[in-house]
């Protein structure tokens, strides 16, 4: 399948294409001028406006005393829920202390103790702190900052901003020969046009703006995933959406992008509460505000539902130090009439993270020759049904280098483009709305056959709402329909629970369901399932 689009006005060319500025592409790129490639880097808004730099609490890592690569991927195999491809965890958690050492190697800096040594904290799932952090909670806006400026210094790096990427281009092998974008701005290259590469690296970031409530800016709406569906590619453990348990609750009405609470506030020891002042995480799981995200996300909705109420609490009062230690949130509480030192923090949760994604090995390679893609785009495995907290911005630095390396050593010749005949596909921007309300309505935290079946002939209806005027918000529609197409199949196909996906019809986790479900689009837009045994 392909967008319905203009055809291409200009052109472009380099070795490599990176598609998303966020760590995951920046790091790829840099990695890939190692090796003496070109690289063209397309960024949808600005080179800073991704996901990255909203990062609060900071990268996953053994570097401190008495920890081990072994005890990160065992806490990171229990959040995953038996979903997790091992090999690809212990490929995250020996390489991350490397990768992380490469990443201040390039500029950023981390705080640290006054002795210093790295300041380590504690998020929920991680039984040892080994969490690294910048500026108390601005440790996304510091791998940014240091990132862009290793970019901006180096010529070979072409950047083009304001870049939505289309639609994969192929060769008459099948393989993917580059892409086409369109570029919102004036010059050489306005509109769409086509670029040409050996290799192409989705690295779009995640797809949060599916949902009515999200900590994701309004950038992330999977352009790469369903790019990489209409090119034939493989997606795996999209039923898995991560929400985040503590994200700031700015009323009923509120949609769109939502203040972050780091789950670092919590492993400082803030509490979460009731509306009867009771910590009610003591009483479901032994690490009480500590335990898994997908845990304490369910134990905060079925409080609300028995409650009546529309969000519960988060106590900080008790913290020394809480404005210097988490600068940002203060600011952003303060902001909206909060002051954290005197108020309780009222809380809801809110998609934050999509643990699933494009199907790819340890080198990033997809189904689909030539298309590689990595961070939240990408499905690994590390992540299995539940991401670890602060094990997002490691798989980015790790899996960009192996990347890099496998494309420098298997880089083909360019090869010409084929016309692409297949069905062509456009949506009314004005179904947006409804798409993220229904399926925050019936494929969020807490999901049924009833609520699913529910938000599938909501789908229905708005599949029915086809487009002939090409433009952004179009395009950006499309792509939230058919991947919102992709969360309900698999959510419908999963009957049991597990990590991040819970069905309250199938309230039990089961053996039989320890596999992965891939889907694939085909040429004449039928989807299609196959199933991978997890061992």
């Amino acid at each position: 399948m392909r967008l319905l689009a203009p055809p291409p006005g200009w052109s472009a060319q380099a070795d490599v294409i990176v598609v998303g500025s966020g760590i995951a592409g920046l790091t790829t790129a840099l990695q890939v001028r190692t090796f003496g490639l070109s690289v063209l880097l397309v960024t949808k808004a600005k080179v800073d406006e991704g996901s990255t730099k909203w990062a609060q609490g900071g990268i996953a890592a053994a570097l401190g005393e008495g920890d081990s690569p072994l005890a990160h991927e065992k806490d990171t195999l229990v959040a995953g829920a038996g979903l997790c491809d091992t090999e690809a965890v212990r490929v995250l958690v020996t390489e991350g202390p490397a990768a992380v050492h490469t990443l201040i190697a390039r500029g950023a800096t981390f705080d640290r103790e006054a002795s210093g040594e790295m300041s380590l904290t504690r998020e929920g799932g991680h039984l040892r702190n080994r969490i690294i952090h910048a500026g108390g909670d601005a440790t996304g806006a510091e791998v940014e900052r240091a990132l862009i400026a290793a970019v901006n210094s180096d010529p070979k790096i072409e950047l083009i901003e304001h870049a939505l990427v289309l639609d994969a281009l192929k060769d008459s092998t099948g393989a993917v020969c580059g892409v086409t974008l369109h570029v919102i701005g004036a010059g050489s290259r306005d509109g769409v046009g086509q670029a040409r590469a050996r290799a192409v690296v989705l690295a779009t970031g995640g797809l949060g703006q599916v949902f009515a409530q999200t900590t994701n800016p309004s950038v992330s709406t999977g352009d790469g995933v369903a790019l990489a569906l209409r090119a034939g590619a493989a997606v795996a453990d999209v039923e898995f959406i991560q929400f985040h348990p503590t994200v700031l609750w700015l009323g009923e009405n509120s949609e769109g992008q939502q203040p972050l609470i780091s789950e670092a506030v919590r492993g400082e020891g803030a509490y979460l509460l009731d509306h009867q002042g009771n910590r009610f995480m003591k009483e479901i799981h032994p690490l009480a505000e500590l335990a898994p995200r997908d845990v304490v996300a369910i134990a905060i909705m079925n409080t609300m539902v028995k409650s009546g109420k529309p969000h519960l609490w988060l106590d900080v009062r008790h913290l020394d130090g809480f404005e210097k230690r988490f600068p940002t949130i203060f600011a952003s509480c303060i902001a909206h009439g909060i002051d954290p030192l005197k108020d309780l923090i009222p809380i809801a949760p809110a998609s934050h993270y999509a643990s699933g994604g494009v199907r790819v090995d340890l080198n990033g390679r997809t189904s689909v020759k030539g298309l590689y893609a990595c961070g939240e785009t990408a499905c690994s495995g590390v992540h299995g049904a539940n991401r670890l907290a602060s094990n997002s911005l490691l798989e980015g630095l790790v899996f960009s280098t192996r990347i890099a390396s496998d494309i420098a050593a298997t880089l083909p010749e360019i090869t010409e483009p084929v016309s692409n005949t297949s069905q062509e596909l456009l949506l009314d921007p004005a179904a947006r709305h409804a798409l993220q309300v229904s399926m925050s309505q019936g494929a969020g935290v807490l999901r049924s056959s009833d609520s699913l079946v529910a938000t599938n002939s909501d789908l229905t209806r708005i599949g029915d709402r086809t487009s002939t005027t090409p433009c952004v918000e179009a395009w950006e529609t499309t792509n939230l329909f058919q991947l919102a197409q992709a969360i309900l199949k698999a959510a419908l196909i999963r009957q049991e629970t597990r990590g991040s996906h819970w069905r309250a019809d199938f309230p039990n986790t089961s053996d039989a369901w320890r596999k992965r479900i891939i889907q694939t689009i085909d040429s004449q837009g039928q989807w299609h399932t196959e199933y991978q045994e997890v061992k």
